[in-house]
């Protein structure tokens, strides 16, 4: 998943979409320096980016594998990933749609057998909050099966009236046996079991607003949690969106990529057709015939891990509309999600939330071959050795002992626990079972760490990690603890540079110091080589710094050079940031876009300056954002998205002619980007040109009609002109479209009490109050209306 919403958020009527979310930027504003030489221009961009090679129509389904593959199908249909969603039917569901209620302060929700078939929905939620009318949202689709050891948990998708499919804030814990909710956006207390006295708005997904599939426009789920998922526009002639996908089981092609062509050319081999010669795909037949499907059996252990990391990554959207058999580095940048959000400890381990990606930063796969499918058998899903020689359960030995064997002579020696112990059990010790802290302790969501670390008790103390040690001797203190694993295995084996660099530069004033603890490029650990490049680019560089020291500059200019895409992309941007009019350093980037003229590069390294861009805009340095979105269109020259963060950027900072021209600009080469059209249009009603921000909303309405922010602002300027009537219904447009947009709601209410519509306005204001109980405008709105509505 990636770690920022793809969406922006809605301000008093302006979508806000920063550059490193929605990969936009800058546009007019001071024009860089001019350097003489050819060897110092930027090469033109590769041409636009790049789209999918590979639609639904290359999928064949899992069935159809069946035939030529029984024995994996079998094993798959009964694996985590063959069970892993689909419709809400009795085996399927583990939650009890039985009638009891979940019981908040200001209501209960009901889930049930559906009380008709209407729509195709057997199950569904019945919705009755104090003040609101009763609602029934049906059951589309669900994902999970409470499978894991450490916390499994099953949720619940519904069809929204704009083509989405929208996750469901009531999830089920099969260990708790207890609905819960994420209040991560409300609360920020995580996951937390549904009580009698939370409010039903303290979950963060209700109203429903986090859509399945990759999407700018909203917060996602990107395409893990089913297959071959796809979220587009509706095709021509149809409003709103188009969800597309096989199953939401993790089916066969999810791994191997799209089989309807190797389906057809394996038939033709049996069926003796002549003239299928062979090509290197790397799937061929006994006699050597192309098969139309890659072996994964020949990957490497890069290429491996890529096809597990599709899901069990972090990673940043570069372009949407993947589709498995794509290449992964041209749609998701894997360590980005790294820049600012600092979602790992110095040493890798889970900080806040993530999953199995920080594999990237073990010994096994820095030092040895150790990819997913080395411990975890791909099809059932159970575990085997090095050797494929299956094993009992996850925490068998012979998963390392395979090739650790001298641990076991005798095991003991390694362990000093007894043989048959749980302290004797390499993966208790090694990769114990954490629970993810932005989840919080009240929902187990225990994940083995991936990070493969030695046990550290006064390390782990000090990080704010749950040592393994612990979780066995609640009684001892991480000091004692740390003694007695010194005492057994004398002094521990030291950290590896970075991890202590980090640490030690938390505390270093200068830069050039800090320098040599953050930037090593010459070590092999890209995951933590990235991360404390990134801290360093943000705590120590600024735009085109006077004086950055030479050798800052020379260790940023060998991490260029890096094997690794994503580090090699952010050493670029940390040097066209801080030094990019240097004629040296201009020399080496522009050496990097002709050595890699590809899409990919390029649009990394626009992602780490969008980044830097929103930051600066969110601490209000516009000179600082300007230069970030400036070298940005150095990049990519007329980029609309670039142009469209701009002109956010200097509406914020009141800057609206200016605004204006960028987002006119970014609109010549995108005049279907709906949001940069409503924030144009309330730059123009910022400029008071009331009529020209009304054409604006109503283009975005004729072209995009489910655009919710698009009739909110147009109800505004209705509200306005004093045209009540069509104020409220647009303003009850939009809260169809977008049930969680508060001020529409608070907006609505107020133009039913200008019209004397005053028990019709109450439902309004509750929810503008429930959805932001600190808003005082809304507090005072509903107890006036109350006080009017009682006599009070």
């Amino acid at each position: 998943m990636t770690r920022r919403p793809l969406n922006g958020r809605a301000a008093c009527g302006l979508l806000v979409a920063g550059l490193a979310t929605s990969l936009v930027g800058c546009g007019d504003g001071p024009a860089p320096e001019v350097l003489s030489g050819e060897d110092l221009v930027f090469p033109a961009p590769p041409g636009p980016k790049p789209v999918s090679s590979v639609s639904n129509d290359d999928f064949a389904g899992a069935d159809a594998c069946a035939a030529c593959h029984q024995d994996q199908f079998d094993l798959w249909q009964g694996s985590t990933h063959g069970r892993a969603g689909g419709a809400a039917v009795p085996d399927v569901l583990i939650a009890p749609f039985d009638g009891t209620p979940i019981r908040f302060a200001d209501g209960i929700v009901i889930p049930r057998r559906a009380a008709s078939a209407g729509g195709g929905a057997e199950y569904e939620f019945l919705v009755r909050q104090d003040g609101f009318a009763e609602q029934v949202v049906p059951v589309a689709g669900v994902v999970g099966g409470g499978h894991m050891l450490g916390g499994g948990t099953q949720g619940f998708f519904t069809n929204w009236v704009d083509g989405t499919v929208r996750f469901l804030a009531w999830d089920w814990s099969r260990a708790e046996g207890e609905w819960f909710c994420n209040t991560g956006t409300r609360l920020d207390q995580g996951w937390v079991t549904i009580t009698p006295g939370m409010r039903m708005a303290d979950c963060g997904d209700w109203p429903p607003t986090r859509v399945l599939g990759t999407e700018a426009r909203f917060s996602n789920c990107q395409g893990c949690h089913g297959s071959q998922i796809r979220l587009t526009r509706a095709p021509e002639g149809q409003d709103g969106f188009a969800t597309r996908l096989t199953t939401l089981q993790v089916n066969c092609e999810s791994c191997h990529g799209p089989g309807a062509e190797h389906i057809r050319r394996a038939e033709a081999v049996l069926e003796g057709e002549s003239g299928l010669g062979a090509v290197a795909s790397g799937g061929f037949g006994a006699d050597g015939v192309d098969l139309g499907i890659e072996s994964l059996a020949i990957q490497s252990k890069d290429e491996s891990l890529r096809v597990c990391f599709q899901c069990h990554a972090l990673k940043d959207v570069l372009n949407e509309d993947y589709l498995p058999g794509d290449s992964l580095e041209l749609f998701y940048a894997l360590k980005f999600p790294i820049l600012g959000d600092e979602p790992f400890f110095a040493d890798a381990r889970v900080k806040t939330f993530a999953y199995q990606g920080t594999h990237l930063a073990s010994a096994c796969y820095l030092d040895g071959a150790m990819d997913c499918v080395s411990c975890h058998e791909p099809h059932a899903q159970g575990y085997w050795d090095q050797h494929r020689n299956d094993l009992a359960s996850p925490f068998d030995d012979g998963q390392c002992t395979s090739c650790h064997g001298s641990k076991m002579e005798p095991l003991e020696a390694h362990t000093f626990h007894a043989p048959e112990s749980e302290g004797s059990r390499c993966v208790n010790c090694h990769m114990p079972y954490l629970q993810h802290p932005e989840v919080g302790p009240g929902v187990g969501f225990a994940r083995s760490d991936h990070t493969i670390p030695n046990p550290r008790p006064g390390f782990e103390a000090e990080l704010g990690v749950e040592s393994s040690c612990i979780q066995c001797h609640e009684d001892l203190s991480p000091a004692e603890l740390d003694r007695q694993v010194r005492e057994w295995w004398g002094e521990l084996k030291p950290h590896r540079p970075l991890v202590s660099g980090q640490r030690a530069a938390a505390t270093e004033r200068s830069r050039t110091r800090a320098a040599e603890l953050l930037l090593r490029p010459d070590l092999n650990d890209p995951l933590i080589q990235f991360q404390a490049l990134s801290r360093f680019l943000v705590e120590r560089l600024e735009p085109d710094l006077p004086g950055l020291e030479e050798p800052v500059r020379d260790r940023l200019l060998d991490l260029t050079r890096s094997p690794d895409l994503d580090v090699r992309a952010l050493a670029l941007a940390a040097l066209h940031w801080s030094r990019g009019d240097d004629p040296t350093v201009r020399a080496a980037l522009v050496e990097a876009l002709r050595g890699e003229p590809g899409w990919a590069l390029r649009q990394r390294w626009i992602l780490a300056l969008g980044f830097l861009g929103d930051e600066k805009a969110g601490e209000g340095d516009l000179a600082g954002a300007e230069a970030a979105y400036r070298k940005s269109l150095e990049l990519s020259p007329d980029d609309p998205r670039v142009l469209a963060a701009r002109g956010l950027a200097l509406y914020q900072a009141g800057e609206f002619q200016a605004a204006a021209e960028s987002l006119l600009r970014s609109l010549a080469g995108d005049p279907d980007a709906s949001l940069t059209r409503v924030n144009l249009g309330m730059t123009l009603a910022a400029m008071g040109d009331g009529p020209g921000a009304q054409r604006a909303y109503t283009q975005v309405i004729e072209t995009d009609p489910t655009e919710p922010l698009a009739w909110f602002n147009l109800a505004n300027l209705l509200q306005r002109a004093e045209r009540l009537e069509e104020a409220a219904a647009a303003y009850q447009r939009a809260i169809d479209l977008d049930p969680g947009l508060q001020r529409a709601h608070f907006f609505r209410a107020r133009a039913l009490i200008l019209m004397g519509r005053i028990p019709e306005a109450l439902t309004p204001a509750r929810r503008a109050l429930e959805l932001d109980p600190d808003y005082p405008p809304a507090q005072e709105m509903v107890r006036d209306l109350e006080r009017a509505l009682t006599g009070g």
